[in-house]
């Protein structure tokens, strides 16, 4: 019986990676506009894949919107696939919630057009999460398809791939990637020593039927395809040659007698997962975070909590998404691209941002209507917390518990002008601004004018004609004279920091300043307190300790010889981890809020030639290391302006025991890392491991603001039974070419010499971090720690109000103790609950709610959710609560 060759048609579709998207969808436009027509009319050319995305489709359409009607048919007879995903995205480098978005507009998009392809096709991700298998059976999908991170351990054509939770997927592998079938001979017997010798070479790993894939990066479809296949056939009897689907081909591969792999997959083995990535660009990556935060923690639960559902702005939460999942695409979040791409990418982060922020503040208002209170702290997670925030209060002198930051008194002098540039500017000031009431002149003994506004916001009650009149009739006698304009408040104002009591979660509370009790931030020795945690400055090197762990904030320079996909260190390099010469100011001392500002001056090299680093630039590094009060967490930010090329920025943090291995969030959850990373026989293994939002490993947990690359470094102990005593941080990776090689971490170049001089990072950086030394028993879960260190607790307060609220007053739209991955609202109106467990089995409550749990596409299950759900550890679970009665 003769060996089955499925010919799956397609195109790897890179939105934008070396040519900006404007220039990759004329070609987008040539590719499908000379392939529609021959779909139509050769039926030899039986099928076409485009790539398992509906971008591309979006894309054209924009530019064709006549052809509509012709994909939507060409999907309906099977000729035509399309989808699941919207962008094909990293990983590792979004969140798990703009995964499962990215799928749901891709699906959305696909079901417009007629059907999409209900397969996981993850071709060219740089290594799969642990979670990915969970992911895709959420959308009813039973296989996946994947080429690189797949380790040395799974010799075989395909295996099940387990997510922690224990659901699973078939994953076909694709042993050569996504280009095996992509060098079409012009003849028949061509094609069959083509796989003869794809056979032969990764043996094993070929399955039967074959898998052969037509296509590449860009790759425009070959009309000769139908011709070679039948002359294939013709020529022998061996194989049996087929132009198809890769649906078809997965419905007739074989599913019995498979190994199991669990977990993520980040080998590199067989192919490169290209581990730089998580550090090149690092704006991209904090740029990421910050709209995604702003996104799921911040604007949507607001928005879903507090803004009746025929409101909900569903339009405008939907496009910031699509932004997002723009972004999303492995290329682009990855920073492996030309600069213009990295612009448009930080320019579509700005947009979505910005978006969620006006969302935010519109939902405001509406808790503090519904609070009734002059002033409230908002809590936009799930857990009930307390934050540091700023007030406005009257008085010139801050209360008690509060720490005054600047003062505006009661009467102000604001501008000096000419009397002949008074007429102007002294109108302008009391006629256009709301809150000014009256105006008046006086004259001084000195024969200087005072203009005084009375800034109160009662009814306008001033005389613009004879207001005029007299500052012309004052010009006119004395030109060159002076006019002071002061501005006259009801009272003295003062801007203070706060710490709030406990607001509850998808809640709100009076805004008032709690008790801070012993856990007031002081002096102690050289450094600051809080009952909770103690920093000391080291003065010799600018390090810190916290807690007695000592050494921690080290900064490492190291040379950068690689590309934007890998770091790579020059053939003769140091490290330089000396500053030349130390600072160190306590530059707030308490109660609410202590800052030690530690300025360290380094000479790093200029640039790396001929395999050295080269030159040297002054460079001046400043760490501001922040406690607040009733915290158990050390706040940490690091500025400087880098003047050096090919270099990478690590901090450094000594850990409080050694340890073997780390855990680090990912999509929906934690995964655990040891010291070492599988390599391969181009990509060394470098354990550089990506994390989203923190990484915890000895003792010490580090939360951070898209800085996702770190290292478990200085390793001690007998080979195989190694620990290590610190951790490093990735602050900065510089390179400037998209790739190159051979390198001595990777041997074949990675995609174009593409010059990439603005990755090289020039200018201002500013990095932040939070660190949390021996967590005491009980104490809050990373997912709590970030939230805490980059969820803000807002405020709302009434206009031109001062003061605060009563802190006895609250209120809380939603109570649930889940980690919470979403919060919104549904078309049909319901809101939706997204949550998932942890390493241990939970229980999901929300109180006084029902509803219907539903699939990760959102559609109902069957199962019946009454106010309580049991999950397995590491379980995703979705519920479309009902509105609650009354």
């Amino acid at each position: 019986m003769p060996i089955q060759v499925n010919v799956v048609p397609h195109t790897h579709w890179d939105r934008e990676w070396y040519k900006p998207y404007p220039v990759f969808r004329m070609q987008l436009v040539e590719l499908l506009d000379g392939l529609l027509p021959q779909l139509s009319a050769d039926d030899s050319y039986a099928h076409f894949q485009l790539d398992g995305q509906m971008a591309v489709v979006d894309d054209y359409l924009e530019l064709r919107p006549g052809q509509r009607a012709t994909l939507a048919e060409l999907n309906a007879t099977g000729r035509l696939t399309m989808g699941p995903w919207y962008t094909l995205p990293d990983e590792f480098l979004v969140s798990g919630e703009t995964l499962v978005r990215d799928l749901r507009l891709g699906l959305a998009r696909a079901a417009e057009l007629g059907t999409a392809m209900r397969i996981g096709y993850l071709p060219d991700m740089f290594g799969h999460v642990a979670q990915m298998p969970q992911i895709l059976a959420g959308f009813g999908m039973a296989d996946a398809v994947v080429w690189r991170g797949v380790p040395a351990a799974i010799d075989a054509p395909a295996f099940w791939w387990e997510a922690p939770d224990g659901s699973r997927v078939r994953a076909e592998l694709l042993p050569d990637g996504y280009s095996n079938g992509a060098r079409l001979p012009d003849a028949g017997p061509d094609l069959v020593e083509q796989v003869e010798a794809f056979r032969l070479g990764y043996g094993a790993r070929v399955g039967d039927p074959v898998l052969w894939m037509n296509g590449t990066d860009h790759q425009l479809p070959q009309p000769r395809l139908g011709r070679v296949v039948a002359e294939a056939n013709d020529a022998q009897d061996r194989y049996r040659f087929a132009v198809t689907s890769l649906a078809d081909h997965l419905a007739g591969a074989p599913r019995d007698g498979l190994p199991t792999w669990t977990g993520e997959l980040r080998s590199g083995a067989t192919a490169n997962v290209l581990m730089g990535v998580a550090s090149c660009r690092v704006d991209v990556k904090q740029a990421a975070a910050t709209a995604e935060r702003w996104l799921e923690r911040v604007a949507e639960p607001l928005a879903t909590c507090w803004l009746p559902a025929a409101d909900h702005p569903h339009a405008f939460l939907d496009w910031a998404w699509r932004e997002v999942v723009r972004n999303a695409a492995h290329d682009s979040i990855c920073g492996c691209s030309a600069d213009e791409v990295n612009d448009a990418v930080l320019h579509r982060y700005a947009e979505a941002t910005r978006v969620a922020e006006a969302l935010a503040d519109r939902a405001l208002v509406r808790v503090l209507a519904a609070s009734g209170e002059p002033a409230v702290a908002v809590n936009p997670t799930s857990r009930a917390r307390a934050g540091v925030v700023t007030a406005i209060i009257e008085g010139e002198v801050a209360p008690p518990h509060t720490q005054q930051l600047t003062v505006r008194p009661a009467r102000q002098r604001l501008v000096t002008v000419d009397r002949t540039e008074a007429v102007q500017v002294v109108l302008r000031a009391a006629l256009e601004d709301p809150r000014v009431s009256r105006a008046g002149l006086e004259t001084g003994p000195d024969g200087s004018v005072v203009a005084t506004i009375v800034a109160d916001r009662a009814p306008k009650a001033i005389d613009a004609n004879a207001l005029r009149v007299e500052l012309e009739d004052l010009a006119a006698a004395d030109p060159t004279g002076v006019v002071h304009l002061e501005v006259e408040r009801p009272h003295a104002t003062q801007e203070v920091l706060l710490r709030t009591p406990e607001v509850p979660g998808f809640g709100w509370r009076g805004l008032a300043p709690a008790d801070l009790g012993d856990h007031a931030v002081r002096a102690s020795g050289q450094g600051l307190t809080n009952g909770l945690v103690t920093v000391v400055p080291d003065q010799g090197d600018g390090t810190f300790s916290v807690d007695g762990v000592a050494g921690l904030g080290r900064i490492v320079d190291d040379g950068d010889a690689g590309d934007t996909y890998n770091w790579s260190p020059p053939d003769h390099d140091g490290p330089i981890d000396r500053p030349v010469d130390v600072d160190v100011l306590v530059s707030e001392a308490g109660p609410v809020r202590g800052r030690i500002e530690i300025t360290r001056r380094y000479r790093w090299p200029t640039s790396v030639q001929g395999g050295r680093r080269v030159g040297a630039v002054d460079t001046e590094v400043v760490t501001v290391v922040e406690l607040r009060a009733g915290e158990d967490v050390v706040r940490v930010s690091v500025r400087f302006d880098n003047r050096s090329a090919d270099h990478r920025v690590r901090m450094w943090f000594p850990l409080p025991e050694p340890a073997a291995t780390s855990h680090a969030e990912c999509a929906f959850g934690t995964v655990e890392r040891g010291l070492t990373a599988e390599g391969g026989p181009n990509e060394v293994g470098l354990p550089t491991f990506p994390s989203r939002r923190f990484v915890e490993a000895g003792g010490l947990l580090v939360a951070h603001h898209g800085l996702c690359e770190y290292e478990l470094v200085d390793l001690e102990g007998d080979p195989g039974a190694e620990r290590a005593r610190a951790i490093a941080i990735t602050l900065l990776r510089c390179v400037g070419v998209i790739s190159q090689g051979p390198m001595a971490m990777r041997s074949l170049p990675a995609g174009p010499p593409t010059p990439t001089p603005a990755a090289q990072m020039p200018g201002p950086h500013h990095a932040e971090l939070v660190l949390r030394v021996r967590g005491a028993a009980g104490a809050a879960a990373g997912p709590h720690v970030a939230d805490v260190a980059f969820t803000p607790i807002l405020t709302a307060r009434r206009p031109g109000g001062t003061g605060v609220g009563d802190p006895g007053a609250s209120g809380q739209a939603l109570r649930t103790d889940a980690e919470v991955s979403s919060l919104t609202r549904r078309p049909d109106g319901r809101q939706e609950l997204r949550a998932y467990a942890g390493a241990e089995a939970t229980v999901l409550r929300v109180d006084g709610r029902t509803g219907e749990v539903t699939d990760l596409a959102g559609t109902p299950t069957g199962e019946r959710f009454e106010g309580e759900l049991a999950l397995r550890p590491h379980q995703i679970v979705t519920v479309a609560l009902d509105e609650p009665a009354g």
